[in-house]
């Protein structure tokens, strides 16, 4: 799931990324913002949720992006908006305003 927060800081806009999952799981954010590199935003387990969550403060554009558990790269099946890849899979998109 992906949620923007109302209000901007800098002209940027919090953008939460929430992946379902185990507490034992790696799980990383990879996407259009950070040059698909998923070492670069780790997201930290939520034990009161039961997934993991990252936080990005994010410029007005769309992205795209995926979340990168183990050796797998997921859409966001919180999120209806996506659009096809080079690879033959969908990437999820997020819309800043």
């Amino acid at each position: 799931m992906v949620k923007v927060f109302p209000g901007s800081r800098n002209g940027r806009r919090d953008v939460e990324f929430f992946c379902p999952g185990a507490a034992a799981d790696r799980v990383m954010l990879a996407g259009s913002f950070n040059d698909w590199e998923p070492e670069l935003s780790v997201m930290t387990y939520d034990p009161r949720r039961g997934g993991h969550a990252v936080i990005l403060p994010l410029a007005p554009g769309e992205y795209e992006y995926k979340f990168v558990r183990g050796d797998e790269w997921l859409a966001d099946e919180g999120n209806p908006n996506f659009t096809a890849n080079d690879f033959g899979t969908l990437n999820s998109v997020v819309k800043v305003i």
